[in-house]
């Protein structure tokens, strides 16, 4: 079993995983994380190592009971301990109306950004209460404004993650593992690759920092709420969205 507090976080190659994953291993975490792109995680895990961290990259499909399952076994087996649980896996998965929509792709939307986290929490549980751990999640601004044209489907998801990760938390606390969210706005990564340049312009214009953004800054929100720093803090949801949305 290492001393080292150890990370557990799914789809996390690039963008604010990729960062969270940069984030906690300079925190001297052990980083066991797990991506579906093979070649984005053996390049993700290459860049680790070679900064000295102490990594573990678990190829899989964050959807899938069987291969979450195995991932956690996996990470358990290598370092006998598990701190802290970042559900990261997620992702628009293209745009589509309601009317018309796919349930095929409806499923596909609600798997990766709901199931997964279910399953991965599932599995992690019983050696996060082990270590007085905690989980981290992430939803969206899109959960509290319905999101942008044909994302209905993913603030359907982000918003049942959100209330999710209050229930959770109200359950595990008495265990002493905290349990709470993020909620980034517009954050420079690959998942607007699905965006037109006139609508991510659109959303930049509404952010009143002028800007979106960067992983890293949700990285140490994520680092936060994973620290003693933030021990009285149970079931919140913290906003990363330069104000463009104040709860």
């Amino acid at each position: 079993m290492t001393e080292k507090k150890v990370l557990f976080i799914t789809g996390a190659a690039i963008g604010i995983g990729h960062a969270a994953c940069l984030k906690f291993a300079a925190q001297g975490y052990a980083v066991a994380f797990n991506d579906y792109n093979q070649e984005n995680g053996r390049k993700a895990e290459q860049e680790l190592k070679a900064m000295g961290h102490d990594v573990l990259f678990l190829p899989g499909d964050a959807t899938s009971e069987e291969e979450v399952k195995a991932m956690v076994a996996k990470t358990v087996e290598t370092y006998g301990r598990i701190d802290t649980l970042i559900n990261n896996a997620g992702g628009l998965g293209g745009r589509s109306a309601f009317e018309g929509m796919e349930t095929a792709f409806w499923n596909r939307v609600m798997d990766l950004n709901l199931t997964g986290a279910f399953f991965a929490s599932r599995e992690c549980i019983p050696w996060l209460k082990k270590t007085k751990g905690t989980i981290i999640n992430i939803t969206s601004i899109a959960a509290y404004n319905g999101g942008g044209p044909g994302a209905g489907v993913y603030a359907a998801a982000k918003a049942a993650v959100l209330t999710m990760t209050r229930a959770m938390a109200k359950e595990l606390i008495p265990a002493g593992v905290r349990v709470n969210a993020v909620s980034p706005g517009t954050i420079d990564t690959a998942f607007h690759a699905a965006s037109s340049r006139e609508l991510l312009e659109s959303f930049v214009k509404a952010i009143p920092a002028g800007r979106m953004g960067r992983p890293g800054e949700v990285a140490d929100v994520m680092y936060y709420l994973a620290s003693e720093q933030s021990s009285y803090l149970v079931g919140e949801v913290v906003q990363i969205n330069g104000g463009q949305m104040m709860l």
